[in-house]
């Protein structure tokens, strides 16, 4: 059995940082910018991630997830942790992950809303449509029009291409 005095942190890391989303699973946490950081603390592996909004329903399956992959490699007794500060942003999104969205039909996020350094709650407003025009994942078109405020999940809305008529998920920006 390893544990994490003995374990390569590193190889930790590793197998964090490739877990998927559950909600986006083309993604892996790195892609999505929520893996904060894997430590090693009293012998165990020791993950933190910030969830993309407080009330993320995915974030119990996310730490299941890490503790059963990480036991699996033989990091019995990793634990995973909640950091809300600094909240999530879909600036986070590495380049990488916007690629794989864009390849599985999804419109990945615009720049996030510029920030002021926060004292007290992050202003969450999920029901907003795009700031900007959102670029059609099939055919590129800038002629999209919202069709629903929530796809999937309620970081994600609903569009239709009027170009080639097909509809498409857009990851929200915040």
């Amino acid at each position: 059995m390893v544990t994490a005095m003995t374990a390569d942190v590193p190889a930790a890391r590793q197998i964090a940082e490739a877990v998927a989303d559950p909600e986006l699973p083309m993604l892996t946490l790195a892609d999505l910018g929520i893996l904060r950081d894997v430590t090693s603390e009293n012998g165990h592996i020791v993950v933190t991630i910030t969830p993309t909004y407080s009330g993320c329903p995915a974030l119990r399956e996310i730490a299941r997830d890490l503790q059963f992959r990480l036991s699996q490699a033989g990091f019995a007794g990793a634990a995973v942790r909640t950091q809300i500060a600094p909240a999530w942003t879909s600036d986070w999104i590495t380049a990488e992950g916007r690629r794989k969205l864009h390849a599985a039909g999804i419109a990945p996020p615009g720049a996030a809303p510029a920030r002021t350094p926060a004292r007290g709650p992050v202003p969450l407003n999920l029901t907003t449509a795009p700031r900007d025009r959102v670029a059609c994942p099939r055919c590129g078109s800038l002629d999209t029009v919202q069709t629903a405020a929530f796809g999937a999940t309620a970081c994600k809305a609903l569009l239709r291409c009027r170009t080639c008529h097909e509809p498409f998920e857009y990851v929200k920006e915040f």
